[in-house]
């Protein structure tokens, strides 16, 4: 495979990855959230019913992973061209700051408390201020899926520009 292929190639997946990743959290944000947050302690604890067989804790931990991978690949491939360059590491500083880094430090902390920790270990009030503050901290998440998503489209763009044949 020549280099401008495998650059080509490496380009279509960070996309798809990231705006798979940005479709998922978007269709949480609208489809999900309202059912889990809707009236802690109780909507949490259905939540918790509904959410056994698989969850976002299964869907998002390796789609994550394969964004930082092709967002590894990308750079790699593309750091002769400033451009290029750029756009792609904007969008993994973007990707790894507001997807992975917020959730390390934000979200998983409450996941624990809202769904691993056992049912009656923190008082309704409680779990309702958990409950808001991951609610509200979510939109950081959403906003970095969706930047994260334009940088790596506007770098497929600026690709498919650079090396299209000239007329």
């Amino acid at each position: 495979m020549t280099r401008n292929r495998l650059t080509w190639t490496v380009l279509v997946a960070l996309v798809w990855a990231s705006m798979l990743s940005f479709g998922g959290v978007a269709a949480e944000t609208v489809m999900l959230y309202p059912n889990i947050f809707d009236d802690p302690p109780a909507s949490l604890d259905r939540a918790r019913e509904f959410l056994v067989a698989g969850g976002p804790s299964d869907y998002f931990p390796p789609l994550g992973a394969a964004v930082v991978l092709t967002c590894l690949a990308a750079v790699v491939l593309t750091w002769r061209n400033p451009r290029l360059r750029w756009w792609i590491v904007g969008a993994a500083a973007v990707f790894v700051g507001c997807e992975f880094l917020f959730s390390v430090f934000f979200f998983w902390p409450r996941n624990e408390i809202m769904f691993v920790d056992p049912v009656g270990t923190h008082s309704p009030e409680y779990l309702r201020q958990v409950a808001a503050e991951f609610v509200a901290g979510h939109r950081v998440r959403l906003v970095g899926g969706a930047v994260t998503s334009a940088l790596a489209f506007t770098a497929l763009l600026r690709w498919a520009r650079d090396t299209a044949p000239r007329t």
